[in-house]
C-alpha cells in the first residue's frame, strides 16, 4: 500500500512503437517500468507503419499494465494518478494510450494527467537526480531537435529548433542509403566505430541562429552514394557512417557552445532517444567541461522512449493539481512552448 506522504503516479506511453508503463514514486524513483518494444516488428519494413503499431499496443496494452503491476507489488487503486502521452506522436498510439487512461482515471475515480512526450524526455533527466535551473536543454530524437531554454519546473523558452529533418531521422536516412537495417541510429553508432573521417561533408545552417538543419547533410551523404555508384566505385561504408556521425554531432555541440557563452547558463541537458549515442555524449561532455558546465544525461534505458519519464514530467503537475479531464484527446503534434 502507498504511504500517504509518498506520491504513486501509474504513466502510459504510446507515442510510437513502444508500449510501456511504469509507477514513479515521488517524480523521481521507478518503481517498475515495463517497455514491450515492436522494433522486430518494424525492422521487416525498415521503419514504423503507424497501422501496425497501434493494433500492437491495442493487443498489448492491458498485458503490459498487468506485468508492471506484478514488478510493483501493487494495485492501480494504490496509485495517486494516471499520465499518459497525450502528444506528440503517432495519432493512432497516442489513442490507444490516452482512451486506456482515461479508462483506468474513470474506473478508480483517479486524478488524469497528460504529459508532452518531449517533455517528458527531458524529465528522464530527473530520474534518480534533480534538475537544476536554470538549463538549456537540447532535445534530440527522430522527430525533435530542439534546444529550451529552462529557468523552472515546466518554464520553457524556445531557443532554436529544426528546420527540415530532425537529426534522429537524418540518421536513419543515411542508414538506409548505405544499406544498414532499422532502426537506424544505433547501427551507423557501431558501424562509425569501424572507419575514419575521410569524407568531407557540407556543414548544415551554418549560421547564427540557434536553429538546427539536416536535410542538407542527408541530401549531401544521397548525392555522394549514388554518384560513386554511377562511377563504379565502392562506398566505405564505414568511413562514411563515421564522417556523418562526427559532423551531425559537430552542428549539435557548435550550437550548444553559442548558447553556453550567450546565456551563460551553466546547466545542460541532454534527452531524447539520439542521447543515448556514446559519441555525441562524449563531444557534448568535453564540451560542457570546457565551460565547467554541468552535464545532466539520461541513463540509458530512459533515454529511449518509456513511461517511467511521463510519470516523472507528471509530478510537477500532480502538485499544481493540473488534471484533465475525460475528454481529453489526442494530438500529433505540438511544440514544448
Amino acid at each position: 500500500m502507498k504511504d500517504i506522504k509518498d506520491i504513486y503516479i501509474l504513466s502510459i506511453e504510446t507515442s510510437c512503437d513502444e508500449t510501456s508503463i511504469a509507477i514513479v514514486k515521488n517524480g523521481n524513483e521507478v518503481i517498475a517500468l515495463t517497455i514491450l518494444s515492436q522494433i522486430d516488428t518494424h525492422a521487416n519494413f525498415g521503419g514504423v507503419v503507424p497501422e501496425i503499431a497501434s493494433r500492437m499496443h491495442t493487443e498489448n496494452i492491458t498485458m503490459v499494465l498487468e506485468e508492471t503491476l506484478r514488478k510493483a507489488k501493487m494495485k492501480v487503486s494504490d496509485c495517486n494518478a494516471i499520465a499518459v502521452t497525450s502528444t506528440p506522436g503517432l495519432l493512432g498510439s497516442l489513442l490507444v494510450g490516452v482512451e486506456f487512461a482515461k479508462v483506468l482515471s474513470y474506473v478508480y475515480d483517479l486524478p488524469l494527467i497528460q504529459v508532452n512526450h518531449l517533455i517528458g524526455h527531458i524529465y528522464a533527466n530527473k530520474i534518480g537526480d534533480k534538475l537544476k535551473f536554470p538549463s538549456l536543454a537540447l532535445i534530440i530524437s527522430g522527430g525533435h531537435t530542439e534546444l529550451v531554454k529552462m529557468t523552472g519546473d515546466y518554464e520553457f523558452e524556445m531557443l532554436g529548433e529544426t528546420q527540415d529533418d530532425a537529426i534522429g531521422e537524418a540518421f536513419d536516412k543515411v542508414a538506409r542509403v548505405i544499406g544498414l537495417k532499422y532502426p537506424g541510429g544505433p547501427n551507423i553508432e557501431k558501424l562509425a566505430k569501424e572507419g575514419n573521417n575521410n569524407y568531407k561533408l557540407p556543414k548544415m545552417a551554418n549560421d547564427e541562429s540557434y536553429n538546427f538543419s539536416y536535410s542538407g547533410l542527408k541530401s549531401s551523404v544521397i548525392n555522394l552514394v549514388n554518384n560513386e555508384k554511377n562511377k563504379g566505385r565502392e562506398i566505405n561504408k564505414a568511413d562514411l557512417a563515421c564522417s556523418f556521425q562526427i559532423t551531425a554531432v559537430e552542428e549539435l555541440t557548435r550550437k550548444l557552445e553559442k548558447a553556453l557563452i550567450e546565456t551563460k547558463i551553466k546547466n545542460v541537458i541532454i534527452a531524447g532517444g539520439v542521447s543515448a549515442n556514446k559519441y555525441l555524449r562524449e563531444e557534448i561532455k568535453k564540451m560542457c567541461d570546457k565551460y565547467d558546465a554541468n552535464l545532466n544525461l539520461p541513463e540509458f534505458i530512459y533515454c529511449t522512449d518509456n513511461a517511467a519519464m511521463i510519470g516523472a514530467a507528471a509530478y510537477p503537475l500532480y502538485l499544481k493539481k493540473d488534471f484533465a479531464d475525460l475528454d481529453l484527446n489526442a494530438k500529433s503534434s505540438s511544440n514544448i512552448c
